[in-house]
C-alpha cells in the first residue's frame, strides 16, 4: 500500500493511493492516522487493504490539495552518513568500518512539497536524496539482517538538507547544519514494506533547477537497510514510526569542484526514489 496524509500543515487527514496510481481516497474514517500505532497494528492494517480492494473508499478532490509527511508523530530520526561508496569517495571520506550516526529532530520534517527555507548566513546549503526507512515494530537488540527487515513497516523519499559550514566548520557535532527548519521533506508516500522485496535494488535521482546532480541506487549503500536497521538496535530501541535516514549516492554540492553550487533562495529541487514518489521544493530564504 501508498499511505499518505493530505491537507493543511497540522491538520492532515489520511489517505491511500489507489491501485491506478493516481486516486487518492479517504482513509479518516477507517483509521485517525498514518503514524507509529498504525504501523504496528496488524489488524488495522489489514482493514485498510481489505477496504481498499473493496474499492469503496472516498474518492479525495485533489485540485490544490497539499500533501504533508506520510507519518506522523514521528518519534526519532536516526541518519546514517557516509553509506554510500561514491558518495564516500567523492568526500575523500574513508569507507567507514561501522555506520555513522547522527540525529534529525522529527520538526525538521515538512511535506515533499513544502517550501525549504535556507537559513539565515548560510553559504553552503545543500541537498541529499536519501531512503527513509520507517520503523513498524519495536526493535531492540536484533539479531540478523532478516530479523531486522522484518521490523521495517515500509519506505518513503527522504531529503537530508544539510548546511556545510554549520556542519563541518563551527565545532562540535554535525547536528548544528542537519536540523534547520524544513530541513527533512518526507513522502510523498510511505510505501509500505511488501511492495519493496529488495530495498538494495531503487534508483535515486535528484536535480537542481533541471541539471541532474545525483543519479545513484541503493545497491552502491555501504551498510545495507538490513544491516543499518539491525546496527542501530543495538544502540538504542526503535519504535513504530521512527524513521532511519539511510545515506545519500555522490553529487553533492560539497563533493564538486570549486565553486561549489550549494542551493540558494529561488533554486528548485527535485528528487524521487523508483516506486517511491517524487519530491519538488522551492528554495526560499529564512
Amino acid at each position: 500500500m501508498k499511505l499518505l496524509r493530505v491537507g493543511t500543515a497540522g491538520a492532515e487527514r489520511p489517505a491511500l493511493l489507489d491501485q491506478d496510481g493516481t486516486t487518492l481516497r479517504d482513509l479518516s474514517g477507517l483509521v485517525k492516522d498514518v503514524d507509529g500505532a498504525l504501523l504496528a497494528d496488524s489488524a488495522a492494517l489489514e482493514r485498510v487493504r481489505a477496504a481498499a480492494a473493496s474499492g469503496d473508499l472516498p474518492v479525495i478532490d485533489q485540485d490544490g490539495l497539499r500533501i504533508g509527511a506520510p507519518v506522523a508523530r514521528i518519534g526519532k530520526i536516526v541518519c546514517i552518513g557516509l553509506n554510500f561508496h561514491d558518495h564516500a569517495r567523492e568526500t575523500g571520506a574513508e569507507i567507514p568500518s561501522e555506520p555513522i550516526i547522527f540525529f534529525k529532530a522529527p520538526d525538521t520534517v515538512v511535506g515533499p512539497d513544502d517550501t525549504v527555507l535556507v537559513p539565515r548566513r548560510s553559504v553552503k546549503t545543500d541537498w541529499e536524496v536519501e531512503l527513509a526507512v520507517v520503523i513498524g515494530r519495536t526493535a531492540r537488540y536484533l539479531d540478523s539482517v532478516e530479523e531486522a527487515l522484518a521490523h521495517v513497516g515500509g519506505y518513503a523519499v527522504s531529503h537530508d538538507v544539510s548546511e556545510r559550514e554549520f556542519q563541518l566548520e563551527r565545532g562540535g557535532q554535525w547536528d548544528k547544519g542537519k536540523n534547520c527548519e524544513t530541513f527533512n521533506p518526507l513522502g510523498p508516500w510511505l510505501v509500505t514494506a511488501d511492495e519493496v522485496p529488495d530495498p538494495q535494488a531503487l534508483a535515486m535521482k535528484l536535480s537542481v533547477n533541471g541539471e541532474v546532480k545525483q543519479d545513484g541506487t541503493t545497491a552502491d549503500q555501504i551498510f545495507g537497510v538490513g544491516e543499518v536497521v539491525r546496527y542501530v538496535s543495538q544502540f538504542m530501541t526503535l519504535y513504530p514510526g521512527d524513521v532511519i535516514n539511510t545515506g545519500t549516492p555522490a553529487g553533492v554540492a560539497l563533493g564538486q569542484p570549486e565553486p561549489k553550487p550549494y542551493l540558494r533562495p529561488g533554486d528548485v529541487v527535485e528528487l524521487e526514489i523508483a516506486g517511491l514518489g517524487r519530491q519538488r521544493q522551492e528554495l526560499k530564504g529564512a
